[in-house]
């Protein structure tokens, strides 16, 4: 039925949407230039902390609409939509915890911070996604070796349709709000919701069908078809939070918009090599070596740190800078060359 894919965080999506108190790293340790730490984005915490309970609260309502229309109607795929529900219900209290535990500072034993919980809570809610399939699979294999007449109540499809309704327009609410504050846990949640809202306009045009012809089985189909989609969501959810968790670096755009800010603000420097980057939940780490003149002092060449890490903090949010500064010698000509 549809597909959901959680980019950088969906299918738990559902879940994901609980944040609490997320906060953003936008710091630098400036490695042997500058040795800031990790500071916490309080309005951006704040901003995500009201999303995520906001979602708790239209995945309570949402719940409450479908188990309300799956038992005025009786359908099986109603019942699957409904279902579905109450994963995202309970995975948005595991996101919760998880966003919770995100927003805590660095400190001694994980001086990288805690940002990458979230996609920990994504693998969860991938495996409860799971389970919520194989109840649907019963539920439907039941209702199509043994098919059982629903009652073909229009109060019951209208409750459907204004969850689903309600369901857009959270979805792409939260959609918007986990790209503009680098949350990967809020855009999934906000896919997945965007793919449950395309499965249950399926199921809604489906239980229509099965009124008209009066195929009693045809209900048990529509709700494996749910049951796949669902599966296939996890499935997604899974395999996004895996690479997320192994430091993947930033898109090319970003990577040359680094190389530009470096380049634009290094006068003095020789030259940059060694540029990495990697991503962990909202923050992203820049590293590499800067070549200086040898007769540059300690002072001149950390103004030169400053400046770099003050525009790619500017550029790039969350940014986690380390600059290795190293002497004319160790020039590799290859790079960024300033001079």
């Amino acid at each position: 039925m549809v597909n959901q894919a959680l980019g950088h965080m969906r299918m738990r999506l559902k879940i994901i949407r609980k944040f609490s108190d997320l906060c953003l790293f936008a710091g630098a340790g400036m490695g042997s230039a500058n040795g800031a730490g990790p500071m916490a984005d309080d309005s951006t915490s704040s901003i995500v902390a009201r999303v995520a309970w906001g979602s708790l609260a239209v995945g309570v309502a949402v719940l409450a609409l479908k188990g309300i229309a799956a038992w005025l109607t009786g359908s099986i795929a109603l019942y699957s939509d409904a279902l579905e529900s109450v994963v995202n219900v309970v995975t948005a209290i595991v996101a919760l915890i998880a966003v919770r535990l995100a927003a805590r500072p660095a400190d001694a034993s994980l001086p990288y911070g805690y940002g990458k919980a979230e996609y920990f809570s994504a693998v969860v809610i991938g495996i409860f996604i799971a389970v919520a399939a194989l109840l649907i699979f019963t539920k439907a294999w039941q209702g199509f070796v043994a098919p059982v007449a629903f009652v073909a109540d229009p109060m019951g499809l209208g409750v459907s349709a204004a969850a689903t309704v309600l369901n857009a327009l959270w979805a792409w609410y939260l959609i918007r709000t986990g790209a503009r504050e680098r949350s990967p846990s809020l855009a999934a949640d906000g896919r997945h919701l965007a793919t449950d809202v395309v499965s249950t306009v399926g199921v809604l045009i489906g239980v229509l069908l099965t009124i008209v012809t009066g195929y009693a089985q045809l209900d048990a189909v529509l709700a494996v078809l749910v049951g796949l989609a669902i599966l296939w969501s996890g499935w997604r959810l899974i395999r996004e939070s895996v690479i997320g968790l192994m430091d993947v670096a930033v898109d090319p755009l970003t990577m040359k918009q680094i190389r530009e800010v470096i380049a634009a603000n290094a006068e003095g420097a020789i030259e940059a090599h060694d540029i990495r980057t990697r991503q962990a939940g909202r923050s992203i780490f820049v590293e590499f070596h800067l070549v200086v003149p040898g007769a540059m002092s300690v002072e001149a060449a950390h103004a030169i740190c400053d400046r770099i890490e003050a525009k790619l903090r500017e550029t790039v949010a969350s940014a986690q800078i380390t600059i290795h500064v190293e002497p004319e010698d160790k020039a590799k000509h290859s790079g960024i060359v300033v001079v």
